[in-house]
C-alpha cells in the first residue's frame, strides 16, 4: 500500500547543520585571526633568549608561552617587545631557567574568544533541540519514513485479489459446515445492500476453533479470496514486543490500513498470544501483552457494522480467551473446523494426489480408512512423503508401500538405526502379538490393520487399528474392551515370558489415562457414579496441564485412585485370559513376526482367525 504524501516540514534540519557549521567556522577564524597578531618565535630562540636574560615577563597559557621582552628584538626583519612560543607537552628544564633568570612568571587558564566560548556552551543544547525538532517532525508526519516506524507499524501480510483468486472454497475439500457459515461473510462482504435492508447484522468478528493443522488459516484465506477484498494477516505473537506499547501501536496501525481499505478483511493467527484471560499473570495487570489485549477489544468497539470490515481470528486454545474477547459484539460467531471424517479425508487426499502419478495398487479409500484423526496438514505430508519415498527407492509411480511406509514415518517417525538383540526381538514380538491377539478377540474394538516389530522412533514395535467409519462416541464395553488391549502386550511378556519389562510404559500411561476420564469424567465407575471431577487443570504460568483435586476432597481424590487401578486390573485380567484361550494363535503370530517383522491384515487374519464380527456375520448368514 503506498504511503500519502507528508508535509514538508518548515525548518529541515541542514538548514539546523548548515548554521551551526558557519556558526562554528566563525568562531575558529575569529580565534585564529587573534592568535596570529602576535608573533611566533621559534623554541631554542625561546632558550636563547631566557639564558641572555632578554625576557622579563611569561605568561603560561596552556601549552603556549606569551613573553615580553626587555628590549625590542628583530624576529623577521621586524622590532617586536612581545611574542608567543608553542611549548612541547612537557619540558622540566623549562620554569627553573625562567625562575634563574629572574622572568616573572604567570600561568593562566588558555583564553578563548568569545564566539568560541558561546558555541562551546550552546552547542550541546544546540543538538538537544536539533534532535527535538527533527523527532517533532517525524512525529508529525515523516515520522513514518523514520527509524521508529518499523517498531511502530505492524508486521501484516497485505494479500490484494487481482484478478482470479488465489483460493476459493472449491479449493478446499471438506469442511462443509465450516464453509456454509463463513459464506454469508463473503455475501455481506460482496453485496452488503441486502442485509442493511432488512437490518441484518453481519458477525463483526468471526473466530476459528479447531486443532492445529485442519485448515482454518487456509478458510480466512478462501473468504478474501471468494469476496474479492483486501486481505490483511498477521500472527497475534508479532504484536508484542519486548518495549511497552508497541503492541498497542501495531493493533492501531492494523486497523487503522484495514478500515483505508475496506470492505476488507483482518485475520489474526494463534489469537490466544494475546488474548489469554488478564489476570493470569504475576501480580502485573500492565504488562505489554494485556495492553495489547485491550487494544484489540477498544478496535472491535471503534469500527461500526457499516463500514464491511470483517475480524477472523483462529485458535487451538478457546478455553484460554478472555472472556470480553468472546462477547457478543466483538467475536460473534464461533465457527469449529473439526478434524476430517472419512468422506472428507478421502476427498483431501485427491486434491493433494492430483496430478502425481500413483500405482495401479494405490486405493485412495483404504488410504483415507487408516487415517482416523488425521487433519488436512496430515494428510498433505502423508502424500507428500510418499513421493518422497518413491524417488528415494527410484520408482517412476507412487505404489501402496510408499504410502504405506509414509504412514509409518508420519506415526511412528524414521527407523532406528541400532538393532535389537535375539531376545529383545522376541520380547517385542510377543508384546505386539498380545496386543493384536487381544484386540482380535475384542468384540467392539476396531479390526487389527498392521502389526510390526520394526524399532521406530521411540517406538520398539506398533500394532495398528483402523475402523471402517468415523466414531464419535464410546460406549463403556467398548472402553474397557479399549484398556484390555492396551494392557495385552504386558499380560503377553507376563505369560509368554514370565516377566514384565520397561516396553509397556507408554501403554500403561495410557490407560491410566483412560481408566481415569472413565472414573472422572465419564461417570463409569460404580464406586464414584455419574459425577464428574476435574483432575487436571491447566498451570497458568507453565502452560500445561498438571494434577489437581480440582475442589475435590481428599477421600474423593482416593476413591478415583482406587477405581483406575479397579479398572486397570480388571482389563489386565480379561487380557491374560484372553491370551491364555488363544495361545496358539498367539504363538503363530509370535513366529510370523519374527520371520516377516511387519505384517498386513491379511497376514494377520490367517495367524489370527476370523474376528468376533467376522464369526457373527458367517452365522448369520447361515
Amino acid at each position: 500500500m503506498a504511503t500519502p504524501p507528508q508535509k514538508p516540514a518548515p525548518v529541515s534540519l541542514r538548514r539546523w547543520i548548515a548554521f551551526a557549521a558557519l556558526l562554528a567556522a566563525v568562531a575558529l577564524w575569529s580565534w585564529r585571526a587573534q592568535r596570529v597578531l602576535e608573533p611566533s618565535v621559534g623554541y631554542s630562540t625561546l632558550y636563547t633568549w631566557v639564558e641572555g636574560g632578554k625576557i622579563a615577563r611569561a605568561t603560561l597559557r596552556g601549552r603556549q608561552l606569551e613573553g615580553a621582552l626587555r628590549a625590542p628584538a628583530k624576529v623577521d626583519g621586524r622590532d617586536v617587545s612581545t611574542f608567543r612560543t608553542d611549548l612541547p607537552e612537557r619540558d622540566d628544564d623549562l620554569l627553573p631557567a625562567l625562575r634563574r633568570n629572574g622572568v616573572d612568571v604567570t600561568v593562566a587558564r588558555a583564553e578563548r574568544p568569545f564566539l568560541v566560548e558561546l558555541l562551546m556552551s550552546a552547542l550541546p543544547w544546540l543538538i538537544v533541540l536539533v534532535a527535538w525538532g527533527w523527532l517533532s517532525r517525524r512525529a508529525d508526519g515523516a515520522f513514518a519514513r523514520g527509524p521508529m516506524a518499523a517498531l511502530m507499524k505492524s508486521k501484516s501480510r497485505r494479500f490484494a485479489a487481482e484478478g482470479k483468486p488465489p483460493v476459493t472454497f472449491e479449493d478446499i475439500a471438506g469442511l462443509a459446515n465450516a464453509k456454509r457459515d463463513l459464506q454469508e461473510i463473503v455475501q455481506f462482504l460482496k453485496a452488503p445492500e441486502p442485509f442493511r435492508r432488512l437490518g441484518a447484522k453481519v458477525p463483526r468478528g468471526v473466530l476459528l476453533v479447531g486443532p492445529p493443522g485442519t485448515g482454518k488459516t487456509l478458510l480466512a484465506r478462501a473468504v478474501a479470496g471468494e469476496s474479492g477484498v483486501p486481505f490483511f494477516s498477521v500472527i497475534a505473537s508479532e504484536f508484542v514486543e519486548m518495549f511497552v506499547g508497541l503492541g498497542a501501536a501495531r493493533v492501531r496501525d492494523l486497523f487503522a490500513e484495514a478500515k483505508k481499505s475496506a470492505p476488507a478483511i483482518i485475520f489474526i493467527d494463534e489469537i490466544d498470544a494475546v488474548g489469554r484471560a488478564r489476570g493470569a499473570g504475576l501480580g502485573m495487570g500492565n504488562d505489554e501483552r494485556e495492553q495489547t489485549l485491550n487494544q484489540l477489544l477498544a478496535e472491535l468497539d471503534g469500527f461500526s457494522r457499516e463500514q464491511a470490515l470483517v475480524v477472523l481470528a483462529a485458535t487451538n486454545r478457546p478455553d484460554v480467551l478472555d472472556p470480553a474477547l468472546l462477547r457478543p459484539g466483538r467475536f460473534d460467531r464461533r465457527v469449529v473446523v473439526e478434524r476430517p471424517e472419512l468422506a472428507a479425508r478421502r476427498s483431501i487426499l485427491n486434491v493433494h494426489a492430483k496430478g502425481k502419478p500413483l500405482g495401479p495398487d494405490v486405493d485412495l479409500q483404504a488410504i483415507a480408512e487408516s487415517t482416523p484423526g488425521f487433519s488436512g496438514a496430515d494428510l498433505a505430508n502423508l502424500v507428500n512423503e510418499a513421493a518422497i519415498n518413491a524417488i528415494r527407492r527410484g520408482g517412476a509411480t507412487i505404489g501402496a508401500d510408499d504410502f504405506a511406509a509414509a504412514a509409518d514415518k508420519v506415526i511412528l517417525g524414521d527407523p532406528r538405526e541400532g538393532k535389537l538383540t535375539g531376545a529383545e526381538r522376541r520380547r517385542v514380538a510377543v508384546h505386539e502379538a498380545g496386543h493384536a491377539v487381544v484386540a482380535h478377540a475384542s468384540p467392539s474394538g476396531p479390526p487389527v490393520r498392521r502389526v510390526s516389530i520394526l524399532p521406530r522412533g521411540l517406538a520398539l514395535g506398533a500394532t495398528q487399528q483402523a475402523a471402517e467409519e468415523d466414531h464419535h462416541l464410546a460406549t463403556r464395553a467398548e472402553l474397557r474392551d479399549k484398556l484390555a488391549v492396551l494392557m495385552g502386550g504386558h499380560a503377553a511378556e507376563e505369560v509368554i515370558l514370565g516377566d514384565v519389562s520397561t516396553g509397556a510404559e507408554e501403554d500403561l500411561k495410557q490407560a491410566t489415562e483412560l481408566a481415569t476420564n472413565m472414573v472422572a469424567h465419564f461417570g463409569m465407575s460404580d464406586e464414584l457414579g455419574a459425577v464428574y471431577y476435574e483432575h487436571r487443570a491447566e498451570h497458568p504460568f507453565l502452560g500445561q496441564r498438571i494434577a489437581t483435586n480440582g475442589g475435590a476432597s481428599d477421600a474423593t481424590v482416593h476413591a478415583i485412585e482406587a477405581a483406575t487401578r479397579r479398572l486397570i486390573a480388571e482389563a489386565r485380567a480379561h487380557a491374560v485370559e484372553t491370551i491364555e484361550a488363544r495361545r496358539r494363535a498367539l504363538d503363530r503370530l509370535v513366529a510370523a513376526l519374527l520371520e516377516k517383522e511387519t505384517l498386513e491384515r491379511d497376514e494377520l487374519a490367517a495367524s489370527l482367525g476370523a474376528s468376533p464380527d467376522e464369526r457373527s456375520r458367517i452365522a448369520a448368514v447361515k
